[in-house]
C-alpha cells in the first residue's frame, strides 16, 4: 500500500464569503491563502503506519537473508582468494564460506535462500536495524526531535554493550571507544581521532531518520546530521545521507509511477547530496550508466570490482584503509554495490534483495537498505503479498543491544507507534505543520522547489 497523499488544490470557486471562506476578498490576500495551501502535502497517519511496519519488516527479511552470504565473495585480492563472485544461477546453491567462516557455510542457511521468521518465531536484532532501534527509542524517550552530542553518547554507553562481542565493526567501534573516554559526536568521527571515519557504518544506522520527515529531506538531513557524524565523515557521510534523503522522499514521489520509476527518481534526487568532486557521485554515476547500458548485473557488479576494488578509480584510494580485506567495509564499495541491487531490482522487493545478496562483499547492508525501503513503499501488506506467507512480529533487540524494556522483546507494532510519534512532533516543531488527529492525518508545508519535482 502506498500514502494516497494529495496536494491541496487551489480552490476556484467563490461564494459570499470569499475564496476559501477568507473574510478579507483583496487580491493579495486571496493569493497568499491559496499558495500557502498549495503548498501542503497531506498524509494519512494510518497509512503510514502500515508503511512503517512494513519497512522493520522488509528490513529484516533482507538483513537475514543477506546474512547467509556476507562476505563470501569480495574478489580475489592479495593473500585472500575467495573465488568468483556469485551469479543469479547461484540462488538456492549451497553457501560457500565467508572470509571468516572456517570452511564453513553459513549457519543461517545451508543454502541461498530466504531467512524468515513465522509467526511463532522472533526476528533476531543485527547491525543493520539495532542502531536504528536506539536512536528511534533516544528519539522518544528524550521526547525530541534533535539529538544532542551528549544524548548520542548517553545512549551509545547505556546500550551497547562493552564486551569484545557486541556487535560493532569499524568505525562504530571506535567512536565507542572514544565516548567510553569521555569524547562526543561529532568529535568521534573527526579523522584525527577515528582512523575508520570512512567505513561503512553510518550506512547501516541511520537511513530510519528519512522515514522521521516524510516528503522533507532537508529536516531528514537536519535530524540524520549528528548521528550520521558520529562515525562518519567525507563521503562516507554524502553516502549516508544519500540514504536518508531517498527514505524521506519516498513519500513525496509521485505513487502513480511504476515503483521502478519512482526508484530512479528518488536517486536521482537523492543524488544531489554527493558533491561532484567526491568519489560517491562518479560511483553513482558510473553503475547508472552501466545500468542504463543495457548489460547484466553482473556485469556491472564485475566492473565495480575493477574499476574501485583494484584499480582505486575516481580518487577512491584504499591504499591507507587495508584493514579488513582491503576496503570491504570501506563507504565506497559497498555503496556502488548497493546501487547495482536498487537499479537491476527495479522495486520488486524479492528480486532486489535476490541481487543484494548474491553482489558480493558485506551483502547483508545493501538488502537491508533497500528491503527497508521497499518495503517501507508497499506496507506490511505489500511485503506479505509478495512473499505470499505471514512473518513474525515480534524483534528481540536484546540479541545485540541492552537495557531497553520489556527484556527487550518488542513488537512491530510497538515499534511503529514509536516512530509516529516522533513524526507527530517532527511535523509541529520542526515543519511546522500540523497534526490532525480528528482526521488521523498530516498536513506537512512543502517548500515551491520540491512541488516543481511532481
Amino acid at each position: 500500500m502506498k500514502i494516497w497523499m494529495s496536494l491541496v488544490l487551489m480552490i476556484l470557486t467563490f461564494n459570499a464569503c470569499g475564496p476559501l471562506g477568507n473574510t478579507d476578498s483583496g487580491p493579495d490576500s486571496t493569493t497568499e491563502n491559496l499558495e500557502a495551501e498549495a503548498n501542503q502535502m497531506i498524509i494519512s497517519r494510518s497509512s503510514y503506519h502500515e508503511q512503517l511496519y512494513g519497512f522493520w519488516l522488509g528490513q529484516c527479511i533482507a538483513n537475514w537473508t543477506g546474512l547467509v552470504t556476507e562476505m563470501d565473495k569480495i574478489g580475489n585480492i592479495g593473500d585472500i582468494k575467495t573465488g568468483d563472485f556469485y551469479t543469479r544461477e547461484d540462488w538456492g546453491k549451497p553457501d560457500q564460506p565467508s572470509i571468516w567462516g572456517e570452511g564453513l557455510p553459513s549457519e543461517l542457511s545451508p543454502t541461498i535462500d530466504f531467512v524468515f521468521r513465522d509467526t511463532n518465531e522472533i526476528w533476531g536484532a543485527d547491525d543493520d536495524t539495532d542502531i536504528e532501534y536506539m536512536y528511534q527509542h533516544l528519539l522518544y524517550t528524550y521526547q525530541t526531535s534533535i539529538l544532542t552530542p551528549e544524548q548520542i553518547r548517553i545512549g551509545w554507553l547505556k546500550h551497547i554493550k562493552s564486551e569484545e562481542e557486541n556487535f560493532l565493526w569499524v568505525s562504530n567501534q571506535k567512536a565507542f571507544d572514544l565516548m567510553k573516554e569521555g569524547m562526543l559526536p561529532p568529535e568521534t568521527s573527526d579523522p584525527k581521532n577515528n582512523e575508520h571515519f570512512e567505513m561503512i557504518d553510518a550506512q547501516l544506522t541511520t537511513e530510519i531518520f528519512g522515514l522521521f520527515a516524510p516528503a522533507r529531506p532537508e529536516i531528514a538531513l537536519k535530524m540524520a546530521y549528528l548521528p550520521i557524524r558520529t562515525t562518519a565523515q567525507k563521503d562516507a557521510a554524502y553516502i549516508a545521507e544519500f540514504y536518508v534523503k531517498m527514505y524521506a522522499l519516498a513519500s513525496k514521489v509521485d505513487p502513480d509511477l511504476p515503483i521502478n520509476k519512482q526508484l530512479i527518481w528518488m536517486a536521482d534526487q537523492s543524488r544531489m547530496v554527493l558533491q561532484n568532486t567526491t568519489y560517491a557521485a562518479d560511483m553513482y554515476d558510473f553503475v547508472k550508466a552501466k545500468y542504463e547500458s543495457g548489460i547484466s548485473w553482473e556485469q556491472t557488479r564485475d566492473s565495480i570490482y575493477y574499476r574501485y576494488q583494484v584499480n582505486q578509480a575516481d580518487g577512491y584510494d584504499i591504499t591507507s584503509k587495508n584493514l579488513y580485506c582491503n576496503g570491504c567495509f570501506a563507504a565506497g564499495i559497498n555503496f556502488a554495490a548497493s546501487l547495482v541491487s536498487l537499479f537491476y531490482g527495479q522495486g520488486d522487493i524479492i528480486e532486489t534483495i535476490k541481487i543484494g545478496v548474491l553482489t558480493g562483499w558485506d551483502s547483508d547492508n545493501p538488502t537491508a537498505t533497500w528491503g527497508g525501503l521497499i518495503g517501507f513503499m508497499i506496507g506490511k501488506q505489500g511485503v506479505e503479498s509478495a512473499f505470499e506467507r505471514k512473518f513474525s512480529n515480534r524483534f528481540d533487540i536484546s540479541r545485540t543491544r541492552q537495557s531497553f524494556p520489556g527484556e527487550g522483546i518488542d513488537t512491530f507494532e510497538k515499534m511503529v507507534d514509536k516512530g509516529i510519534a516522533i513524526i507527530d512532533r517532527v511535523v509541529e516543531e520542526e515543519m511546522k505543520g500540523k497534526v490532525d488527529f480528528q482526521r488521523d492525518e498530516w498536513v506537512i508545508p512543502i517548500r515551491r522547489q520540491l512541488l516543481k519535482s511532481n
